[in-house]
């Protein structure tokens, strides 16, 4: 018996084993996601896909038409049916004045109701503004993944002009160190070399870090993976057409949110001031009504007929004879207007004031861009001559180093100068809302 015990046992244990091995072979390994190589219009277009904040804004939107659907629904037609059962002792009355009833079918709605009007109206405009509003929320979108994409390019060839630059550096510092053994140099000229280079890897390490955090914050925008690879191709932004300003500041103001939603606000408040002076007029409803009645609640008592079907049609007026509030909420609508067109002059001015501030920002980038270009030519064209130097023995090879090392600055330079201008114009493509024409 305990043989066939051991036997049973260690024959469960093979199975397990077996099993094991089977399952650990058939288990494919972690694949690593594909490289997603973008251009700077596939990672705009794939952000706008995946975009958290344009679907809010859609939901905001429809959200914004429901509402004014409710409102809509008062001039509808609203059909109540019912039935219950109410004892009654003396004369017949149900709860809330009415006659107790087997089954009852009530029709309301409303024909003329100036104020209900008006607050339709007012959710009409808003639900306008909010559906507008989804492009500009594309637009930053678009504004924020595109300036996203060529920081981190600018990043990554600062990166590869510094790891050359350490690569100079290092030269420059074997350099010093046989010339201050040979006895031509002072040992300071060493610590100098080291302080450069301890810079250069200061710089490197910032940079390193830089493009992980952009790499990430790229990722999130894109819907993408979170350690999936990213392959960026080296483009610039899309040439777009100069305009003159005045151009771009009605283009600013045609398309601008703020203004759009302060011009549906100072029409919303209108529509009620409306709404609140016409409420003086009767408010009109077209009303039915049919019952079915029961005499158990003694109605032969009390009237000279019973009729067990019941129905009433008709049109219901309510005139509002003397309304203390309506003087106090006329004024009050009143200032709401007066309030909504100021914040609308407001906003267009201070969406031109934003508009020449930035054309006149691009403007000055610009020459900072061509300056820092030139500089960068200069600097490329003096090394081409130390070079030629070098070659003929006239140029020792610390002076050279040094011309390279200045070379790098100047590229670095150019990089930053460059990022900065496009991301202003896209700052400005973005206030005019022409982003979407450009990157899509």
């Amino acid at each position: 018996m305990q043989t066939f015990r051991r036997n049973l046992l260690t024959s469960i244990a093979l199975i397990s084993l077996a099993a094991t091995c089977a399952a650990q072979q058939n288990q494919s390994p972690t694949q690593t996601p594909p490289i997603a190589r973008l251009t700077l219009k596939s990672a705009v277009d794939l952000a706008v896909r995946n975009s958290r904040d344009v679907q809010l804004a859609k939901l905001e939107a429809t959200l914004a038409e429901k509402t004014a659907a409710v409102d809509r629904s008062v001039f509808g037609p609203n059909l109540y049916t019912g039935s219950g059962f109410a004892y009654s002792s003396g004369f017949p009355l149900a709860p809330g004045g009415g006659v107790p009833t087997l089954f009852e079918v009530s029709y309301n709605q409303s024909i003329f109701n100036p104020l209900a009007k008006g607050t339709q109206r007012a959710d009409e405009a808003r639900a306008r503004a909010q559906k507008a509003n989804i492009d500009n929320v594309r637009d930053a979108v678009m504004m924020r993944t595109a300036s996203t994409y060529l920081e981190l390019r600018k990043v990554i060839h600062s990166l590869e002009v510094l790891h050359h630059e350490r690569d100079n550096t290092q030269k420059l510092g074997e350099l010093i160190r046989d010339r201050i053994t040979a006895g031509y140099e002072l040992p300071i000229e060493q610590t100098k070399a080291d302080l450069k280079g301890a810079f250069v890897d200061k710089l490197i390490a910032h940079d390193e870090g830089r493009v992980d955090s952009l790499m990430n914050d790229l990722r999130d925008l894109l819907g993408l993976q979170p350690d999936q690879p990213v392959e960026l191709a080296a483009e610039d932004l899309p040439a777009s057409v100069d305009e003159p300003v005045a151009v771009l500041v009605a283009q600013a103001v045609a398309s601008s949110s703020d203004v759009r939603l302060a011009d549906s606000e100072q029409q919303a408040k209108a529509e009620i001031l409306k709404g609140t002076r016409n409420s003086r007029w009767p408010t009109i409803n077209l009303v039915g009504d049919y019952s079915v009645l029961s005499n158990t609640n003694h109605f032969t008592t009390y009237f000279n007929k019973f009729e067990r079907n019941n129905v009433n049609v008709g049109i219901q007026a309510n005139v509002p004879i003397y309304a203390a509030r309506a003087s106090a909420t006329i004024a009050e609508a009143k200032a709401n207007v007066s309030v909504a067109e100021v914040e609308a002059k407001s906003k267009r001015s201070e969406v031109e004031r934003k508009v020449r501030g930035q054309a006149h920002t691009v403007h000055e980038l610009e020459l900072d861009r061509n300056y820092a270009r030139l500089d960068r030519d200069l600097a490329q064209q003096n090394l081409k001559v130390l070079q030629a130097q070098f070659d003929q023995g006239r140029l020792t090879m610390s002076e050279l180093e040094q011309a390279h090392l200045d070379e790098s600055d100047r590229w670095r330079t150019f990089f930053e100068a460059d990022y900065q201008w496009q991301v202003a114009k896209l700052a400005l493509l973005q206030l005019t809302g022409q982003i979407g024409k450009v990157l899509q």
